[in-house]
């Protein structure tokens, strides 16, 4: 695609994004400043010490909690997904939400060990002076490169988009929250489909999807996994991904997408990806109304 032909259709985007918004209705919808939602529930760090899948709750021995609570180590109810990501001895950092009589709950659960966030952070900052660098060209069109980068996935590990090197990966952009059929659920339901032919091909071990929220705030790796696993996706070879807010941002600019926060509406386009075993981009679909078959000739070829 040349520079003024992407330039015509950014603007093109640009006009219709009102009427292709997502919803980001649900607690605290109320958009700060800044754009971003503001969690329910106070900040919290600490370790887990144990993981009681009986009970579902985790053990943890937390900070202080400033004007609230001292270190203490206490029991928080918490979603399934997130039980399930736990790892006793691994450090987190979360929202803890009273839910009276005694009853404390931890909600939006991020990792907090130094390695993972160490990689996380540098990867972060890597694309941050790529994408600066890149400039008016931060735009990667069809036969370029994918950028490097490291996300969470929906199970709170570190993914380097370096280990899918000589398989081929689709990328979408997606949000848990989107409520519109034809949007989100749309992209997905087009992604599952690429999966399930390549795979009936016996073909599976050559591919990897990954859809990437446009919502990190709020789409942490539980919510991920929740979300997955309530649609029954096959994760085998899907991963959803979330993380820093300026490495989502700089690969939104990178990809050609765009997604803008209007109160409690997210305002984007949709774009999918095809990355060949090199990591060159090789394809590229935009809107939710593209046709499988597109990217499985390619996978299969």
């Amino acid at each position: 695609m040349s520079a003024g032909l992407f330039i015509r259709i950014f603007t093109l985007c640009a006009t219709v994004l009102v009427a292709a918004g997502c919803s980001r209705s649900g607690e605290n919808a109320a958009a700060k400043d800044t754009g971003q939602l503001d969690p329910p529930g106070r900040p919290l760090t600490g370790q887990i010490i144990k993981v009681d899948e009986d009970r579902g709750t985790l053990l943890v021995d937390h900070d202080p909690i400033p004007d609230y609570m001292p270190q203490m180590v206490m029991e928080f109810q918490v979603s399934a997904a997130d039980l399930a990501n736990a790892v006793e001895g691994q450090r987190i950092r979360a929202r803890l939400i009273e839910k009276g009589e005694g009853v404390f709950q931890l909600a939006h659960i991020w990792p907090d060990d130094s390695a993972s966030g160490a990689h996380i952070s540098a990867s972060a900052r890597a694309l941050r002076q790529d994408t600066t660098i890149r400039g008016n060209q931060a735009y990667r069109a069809v036969g370029e490169n994918l950028p490097s980068f490291a996300l969470y996935d929906q199970t709170g590990e570190v993914v380097d988009i370096a280990r899918f090197r000589g398989k081929n990966i689709l990328i979408n952009f997606i949000y848990t929250r989107c409520p519109i059929a034809t949007m989100c659920p749309a992209a997905i339901t087009l992604m599952e489909s690429v999966q399930d032919r390549v795979r009936q091909a016996g073909r599976a071990d050559e591919l990897e999807l990954i859809s990437i929220t446009f919502d990190p705030e709020y789409d942490t790796p539980g919510v991920l996994r929740a979300y997955a696993e309530a649609r029954a996706i096959d994760l085998s070879n899907y991963s959803f991904m979330t993380g820093p807010e300026t490495a989502i941002k700089d690969l939104l600019r990178q990809f050609g997408v765009i997604a803008e926060v209007e109160g409690p509406l997210i305002q984007h386009t949709l774009a999918t990806l095809l990355i060949d075993e090199e990591g060159r981009i090789i394809d590229r679909a935009d809107g939710s109304q593209w046709d499988p078959d597109q990217f499985v000739r390619k996978i299969l070829r």
